[in-house]
């Protein structure tokens, strides 16, 4: 099975063009919710979060304050490196299991949404790289519409991504998303027949 990854900065349509995909068939691994399983609550990896930062970072219900850890990881390497450690491997460890399962189920491709996917060891697991892409001031214009933030603070997020111009230089796609929804939409609906040739050829390959 081919798996292609589907990448973007912050703001640039990432979780829209999922949504084109999954309308078309196709099962999309979304490495944002699975790092929300890894740290659901009763998991071993929220207690030893629990255990290094405080009790405070649990939520009433169970759940990690995700915001409040992102406050105190973002600003501090040392920090930030010591929850990569402990939850990268366990994100990475759920994806493998999936893909291993739509592959089983017959999937001739699968598409892994990931915004670290090219930062992190995720690229590894695709054979192919989709990048959605918008001008940073746009990213920068709908980040505050849709989370109500400060420019500041979207552009400090902007600071610590991968630049967009070296993003780019590892797209095998690239899917503008300058325009409208409906324009994003026939964007993929002309990239899947080419990925689902690609997943063909390579199974052909493999026979």
């Amino acid at each position: 099975m081919l798996v292609a990854g589907l990448t973007g900065g912050i703001g640039c349509g990432k979780s829209t063009a999922s949504e084109c995909f999954i309308a078309l068939g196709v099962p999309v691994i979304d490495a944002d919710q699975v790092a929300r399983q890894v740290v659901e609550p009763g998991s071993e990896a929220l207690g030893k979060i629990a255990a290094h930062f405080g009790d405070q970072l649990i939520q009433a219900n169970g759940t990690l304050d995700r915001p409040a850890l992102r406050r105190i990881v973002f600003d501090n390497e040392r920090e930030r490196n010591w929850l990569e450690t402990l939850l990268h491997p366990l994100i990475r460890d759920r994806i493998l299991d999936t893909l291993e399962q739509l592959d089983q189920d017959g999937h001739s491709y699968a598409i892994l949404a990931s915004p670290l996917l090219l930062e992190t060891d995720q690229h590894l697991l695709i054979s192919r790289v989709i990048v959605v892409d918008v001008p940073e001031s746009t990213q920068v214009e709908r980040t505050m519409q849709r989370d109500g933030m400060e420019e500041a603070q979207v552009r400090q997020i902007l600071a610590a991504q991968m630049d967009r111009d070296e993003r780019l230089k590892h797209a095998d796609f690239v899917l503008d998303n300058n325009g409208s929804p409906e324009q994003l939409k026939q964007a993929v609906a002309e990239l899947h027949p080419k990925l689902k040739q690609l997943a063909d050829e390579e199974d052909a390959a493999d026979d």
